[in-house]
């Protein structure tokens, strides 16, 4: 893709990225307060929850410039229903927290769809217009409507950040790929409990050529947006496709 008045391209590894902003969409998986803060099901798994924080500053500072372009804006959780009928026992039954799925916990049960702790945290709560995808698994795609929002807007490129970068940003990374979509992942803007794990993460998505897809940083990102945020065709494109 060459650059046009509605496109920029991004430096990434393993090589540059050209970006049609109108057919891009910003994903941010699961930064939720189970998975950030103390008291969720993160720390109860024994994890160290600051080492997440060094995401949420990135990933504002992307996400600010999407909503002045009026990019499509995606958010993730992961989460049950209240029967957990949706959470497959050997997901429950795994490992030795302190606190499994569906427990009462300082916010509420431990990754039940509607307790405080499922919830986004504050700093990137999602506004009016933007979509919010409950997930039951790791990956964004599995059992969601996640592949019909972004067919609908004729999206083809992703852009992924959140946590963890090895586990929920991964799972969808690969899913997106084999479904055919472009994945730049923001290196800043991903964090793990396990800051080796962050790095391997990235190593396997931009390896071999990038096999599942690119990885730059927010700089990056939004050194490309601002080359195409005076575009006239880029601002009308965007708003033609936020209204749908």
């Amino acid at each position: 893709m060459a650059d046009s008045p509605h496109s920029a391209t991004v430096v990434a590894e393993p090589g540059p990225i050209a970006v049609d902003w109108a057919a891009t969409a910003l994903v941010i998986i699961d930064m939720q307060r189970d998975f950030m803060e103390p008291g969720g099901f993160g720390e109860t798994l024994g994890n160290d929850v600051s080492q997440l924080a060094s995401a949420v500053a990135p990933i504002a500072a992307v996400l600010k410039a999407a909503r002045e372009t009026g990019m499509m804006v995606v958010h993730t959780r992961e989460g049950h229903l209240p029967d957990l009928s949706d959470a497959p026992p050997a997901k429950i039954e795994r490992g030795a927290p302190s606190l499994r799925i569906g427990d009462p916990g300082p916010m509420g049960r431990i990754l039940i769809r509607g307790e405080a702790g499922h919830d986004i945290i504050p700093a990137l709560y999602p506004v009016e217009g933007e979509i919010v995808i409950d997930k039951p698994g790791k990956g964004a795609f599995y059992a969601t409507t996640l592949g019909a929002d972004l067919k609908a807007r004729d999206i083809d490129t992703l852009l992924v950040c959140g946590v963890t970068t090895e586990v929920c940003v991964n799972t969808t990374v690969r899913e997106a790929n084999d479904r055919g979509y472009r994945c730049i992942v923001i290196s800043d803007g991903c964090a793990s409990y396990f800051p080796e794990f962050h790095e391997m993460g990235l190593k396997m998505i931009k390896a071999q050529g990038g096999i599942f897809g690119w990885v730059a940083s927010s700089a990056a990102i939004l050194e490309a947006m601002t080359l195409s945020e005076n575009a006239p065709e880029t601002s009308n494109k965007l708003a033609a496709g936020a209204s749908r």
